[in-house]
């Protein structure tokens, strides 16, 4: 290969998006509701969600979309995850300001209807709903030919966190731990990046996967009629986002008794490790740094997406979430129990690393990977 691959190269700017979305964020205009009111907003620093006035309460909201992973999906008809996707990809951000997460509603557009397909979209949103523990309130469906070629879905999450609960990034300091909890695979981000891979390879998705699967913290969605049978490249791409709210929530909620020794004031930072890989951590304080010592152990198919497309080791960094799908900041005084805690509660769940004023930057035990800006 003359040149390594990137994400740019396939399709995704990290940077020039991230320029597009300060230009629409700087042009919003402000809310009409009056500070104080319902509705009204709340400054929130990082903008995992949106946070507004809710009398004793603050709600949150989350939107997003299932993105390329979608094209996969099509390509072999295979939806069984892609609703836990777009669950995980909203819920897991009201996580980040610590938000209990209550009601979805989903949005499907596609040129035409397919009555089978719906009904397994229906299905994983189902099983999202479970797993996130939140109510389907509602959704659409759009049929837009000319407009879509391919089925997308999204979808917006509301949750709600007490006053004085917030979790914001306000209260880190130097010292903090950081504690890594597992992500399920590639979850849904650096998808084109993936296509292009498979693209130059020439690998189909119905191969089997030419790596061992089993990996910490996750298992993986079998497609039906494959139990039995070697993993295939789809089932290891398609395995669906890891919804943290089992143990995130209960650990929110226990924070909250006196059967811990720790408090929600022990918790400084909630981090989701989605587009832009570990440069999501600089988005919440604007000062402090970060370090990782001591990174999860990425999954295999990270390792081989890096050696066939000859991607170097930030770009991976720097686009996927490489074994880590979410990172919580606590005290140091309580990081052991906080970590023992949500450690007997998923597999893989260890201490990383730790904030501290060396600039505002990430850095990491890999040399070159370093991060100055989201």
């Amino acid at each position: 290969m003359a040149e390594p691959m990137d994400y740019a190269s396939a399709g995704v700017d990290i940077d020039l998006e991230g320029s597009a979305v300060a230009s629409l964020i700087a042009s919003l205009g402000r809310s009409t509701r009056q500070p104080g009111t319902p509705g009204a907003p709340v400054d929130l620093p990082g903008g995992f969600g949106g946070l507004i006035e809710f009398g004793d309460s603050l709600l949150a909201l989350a939107t997003d979309g299932v993105g390329s992973k979608l094209q996969i999906a099509s390509a072999l008809n295979q939806w069984g995850g892609v609703g836990i996707d777009c669950m995980a990809m909203n819920v897991n951000d009201l996580l980040c300001v610590g938000a209990e997460p209550i009601a979805f509603v989903d949005y499907v557009a596609v040129p035409k209807p397919d009555p089978e397909t719906h009904a397994a979209l229906g299905a994983s949103l189902a099983e999202a709903c479970r797993l996130a523990r939140v109510t389907l309130a509602g959704g659409e469906t759009a049929s837009l030919p000319g407009i879509v070629t391919e089925l997308d879905l999204s979808g917006t999450a509301l949750g709600y966190v007490k006053k004085g609960d917030t979790i914001t990034g306000e209260n880190l300091k130097s010292g903090d731990v950081l504690i890594g909890l597992p992500s399920s695979g590639i979850h849904s981000n650096g998808y084109s990046l993936v296509r292009k891979v498979m693209e130059h390879t020439g690998a189909q998705y119905t191969d089997e996967a030419p790596f061992a699967v089993a990996s910490i913290g996750r298992s993986v969605l079998r497609f039906e009629g494959q139990e039995g049978r070697p993993f295939t490249l789809g089932e290891v791409f398609l395995n669906p986002t890891k919804i943290y709210c089992d143990p995130v929530v209960d650990l929110l909620h226990a924070c909250a008794t006196d059967e811990v020794a720790f408090s929600i004031a022990d918790l400084h930072g909630i981090c989701h490790v989605t587009g832009g890989g570990l440069s999501n951590l600089l988005r919440l304080h604007d000062q402090l740094g970060w370090h990782i010592d001591a990174p999860l152990q990425p999954h295999p198919e990270f390792e081989w997406l890096q050696n066939v497309g000859g991607i170097e080791t930030r770009e991976m960094y720097r686009t996927f979430n490489m074994g880590c799908g979410m990172i919580i900041a606590v005290d140091a005084e309580h990081a052991s129990d906080i970590c023992d805690w949500l450690a007997q509660r998923l597999t893989g769940v260890a201490i990383i690393g730790s904030v501290n004023d060396a600039g505002h930057k990430v850095t990491h035990a890999i040399e070159g990977v370093e991060f100055t800006h989201y």
